[in-house]
């Protein structure tokens, strides 16, 4: 029977369990992975499964690491997403997090764009380091995804998205985020694309400040292609701030949406 072992195809014998495979190939792994989750050694494998090998502790090559980094992905999902391209429109709480989930998911290229620079006060939620205060956010964010995953390609854009240049900077993306903090912004970037690109998705986000339920941020079909994270109400104001937690289950949301999307899934089903 064939097999995949760390990515690479294998040819075993129709009894093989993952230990045996692990001590031909790779004996010192202490790690196995079949199909997308740990594995002990006496399991058996079965045609077409996939096997990763992973000693603790050990740097891989980098003929291995993309391998290595998607090993507890559901199989099936790696080979279909690291041919997507997705934009990402605005960096901060929403758009850094959503970039970095999709970094660790595999997604084979990210065009990010935003003109603001990395300050204080983004650090309660946005995924910036002290040690990037004052450096432009895409920039930023495109060093922390290649310390990441360096498989996925970064196009950084500083610079002020407007009417003009929106489908020249994502005139290529599969699926579009809208990560924008003012509504006439998200309203700009949403009138302009979905005109332009009326056939491709956009993933928007409204209504994730203060401390509210979790369970209230929802993914919903607004129309056509025009998909909301949020709970379309609790904007920030005085007396409510935007902070880590609500903002982050959005922005996830928000990833969640263009995987499936990506993979042919209704983003807003049950």
């Amino acid at each position: 029977m064939r097999i995949a072992v760390n990515e690479q195809l294998y040819d075993a014998v129709p009894s093989s369990t993952a230990g045996t495979v692990r001590d031909e190939v790779k004996p010192d792994a202490d790690v196995l992975i079949v199909n997308g989750f740990p594995a002990e050694p006496g399991q058996r494998l079965g045609d077409g499964d996939r096997l990763v090998l992973i000693r603790r502790g050990e740097v891989p090559s980098a003929d291995e690491l993309d391998a290595l980094l998607t090993a507890r992905h559901t199989p099936g999902v790696h080979e279909r997403v690291k041919q997507a391209t997705v934009g990402i429109a605005g960096v901060g709480g929403l758009g850094s997090a959503a970039a970095i989930a999709l970094a660790r998911t595999g997604v084979g290229r990210l065009i990010i764009a935003d003109f603001d620079l990395v300050e204080p006060s983004n650090l309660n939620r946005q995924q910036y380091f002290l040690d990037q205060l004052g450096l432009p956010k895409v920039y930023a964010l495109r060093d922390t995804l290649a310390r990441i995953n360096p498989h996925v390609h970064v196009t950084a854009c500083h610079l002020r998205l407007t009417p003009g240049n929106i489908a020249e900077i994502f005139g290529a993306v599969d699926v579009l985020v809208e990560a924008f903090d003012r509504a006439d912004q998200k309203a700009m970037l949403a009138e302009t694309f979905t005109a332009r690109f009326p056939d491709r998705p956009l993933v928007a986000g409204s209504g994730m400040a203060g401390f509210g339920p979790a369970n209230s941020i929802t993914t919903r079909r607004v129309f056509g292609s025009l998909y909301l994270c949020g709970d379309g109400e609790t904007a920030a104001a005085p007396g409510i701030g935007l902070m880590a937690p609500r903002v982050g289950i959005a922005a996830h949301h928000q990833a969640n949406a263009v995987l499936r999307l990506l993979l042919g899934e209704d983003p807003a089903a049950d």
